[in-house]
């Protein structure tokens, strides 16, 4: 019997082979430091999910709208307005979706047709790139090296670029790297976008994570919208992985197409989540927890850098990541593929971490490493890592 052949180009998450290899070595009785999984280890605040539960509670248990509660989606407007200085009509330009992921497959189906091209950095997260391939997207990697902040040099858009370029992915803070481009670069980006007629689509899900100058989004700037797509979700900013609950923030006849597509896979995001969301995003004290998320982020990344300072390893190199909560280790000078470095250190050293290329061929002799575990086990994890690269 024959099988979808688009298939056959999409690998399976390396992430999730990890973590497979991690719950088997510790049935086993190894005591393994897991810094691989990009989940925050805050639990998601009571008082949000005692918001569910009282949605629960009051029935909220069957279908609930396909584009989300207009409440939900006044007060995703009125984020969007506050932290990211882009204005969107929460009844025509926005759609609750089951996480980021649907929100990015809803964007992708509305604006993607059979054989149009799309460029995506490398290195970039690898849904990116095979939500893409399985909507029958041709996928072009844009160059983003180390040497340039994991940021593509500008000339490397115009060299992708064909006639049939139809979309530009972004995601920053950047998963796995932590880096973002300046105003200027962005700016840049949208005039190659408006002369070239592209979308871009932004994934700005660990937009609120930030250790320097706060990020811009993609959709802050003079007539952005029309071409901006932005994807976003509470599981990074809230500490709500599992709820799944994200958005899309578009153009109506994009939000549209996004809706049929929603329809045609979800139906809806289940009522009692839509509450807890609008919860979470409306209720002042916990904003609050959001920034003591990121104070603890910080923590532990300065916790890294000190390591790494003390230790002067030169077989690890370390950058300090600008945003979101992983480390990028360049462990390039050891000359080893990035799936044997993270196999050995597992087998070794007993720390579970993600092959950079995982994320593209630039991200070959890197290893990424999460700081959304304990302070004791980043630490104690960064060290080990150190110690065995010797």
């Amino acid at each position: 019997m024959n099988l979808n052949s688009q298939f056959d180009l999409i690998r399976q998450s390396a992430t999730v082979a990890m973590a497979d290899r991690i719950l088997a070595l510790k049935s086993g009785g190894r005591n393994i430091i897991g810094l691989q999984v990009g989940d925050p280890d805050f639990g998601t605040h009571p008082a949000i999910a005692e918001a569910a539960l009282k949605a629960i509670q009051s029935g909220l248990t069957h279908y609930g709208p396909s584009r989300g509660y207009a409440e939900l989606r006044e007060a995703i407007a009125a984020k969007l307005l506050r932290d990211e200085n882009a204005t969107y009509d929460p009844a025509s330009e926005i759609l609750v979706t089951h996480g980021g992921i649907h929100a990015y497959y809803a964007a992708m189906q509305s604006i993607l047709n059979p054989g149009d091209d799309v460029l995506i950095p490398d290195p970039s997260w690898a849904t990116h790139s095979n939500m893409a391939i399985m909507l029958r997207g041709n996928v072009i990697r844009v160059p983003a090296p180390a040497e340039n902040r994991f940021i593509p040099h500008f000339d490397s858009w115009e060299k992708a670029l064909t006639p049939k370029t139809r979309v530009i992915v972004l995601n920053y803070p950047s998963n796995p790297t932590g880096a973002y481009p300046t105003r200027e670069y962005l700016q840049k980006l949208q005039d190659f976008a408006k002369a070239n007629d592209l979308w871009i689509v932004s994934d700005e899900v660990y937009g609120s994570l930030y250790y320097e100058e706060k990020p811009v989004s993609a959709a802050a700037f003079d007539g952005a919208k029309a071409r901006t797509i932005l994807v976003n979700s509470l599981s990074k900013s809230y500490a709500m992985t599992g709820w799944r609950v994200g958005f899309l923030a578009a153009p109506a006849s994009v939000i549209e197409n996004a809706l049929k597509a929603g329809q045609n896979s979800i139906t809806c995001v289940a009522p009692f989540i839509q509450k807890a969301a609008t919860f979470a995003l409306t209720d002042p004290a916990i904003q609050q927890v959001t920034a003591q998320m990121r104070d603890g982020y910080a923590r532990r990344r300065e916790s890294v850098l000190r390591i790494a300072r003390e230790l002067e390893s030169d077989k690890v190199r370390v950058s300090p990541p600008q945003g979101a909560f992983y480390f990028f280790l360049d462990l390039r000078p050891m000359k080893l593929s990035s799936l044997e470095l993270c196999e050995r250190i597992l087998e070794e050293a007993g720390v579970g971490l993600v092959p950079g290329s995982a994320f593209g061929n630039q991200g070959e002799g890197f290893i990424r490493m999460c700081i959304a575990a304990s302070d004791e086990d980043v630490e104690s994890g960064f060290r080990k890592i150190v110690e065995w690269a010797g």
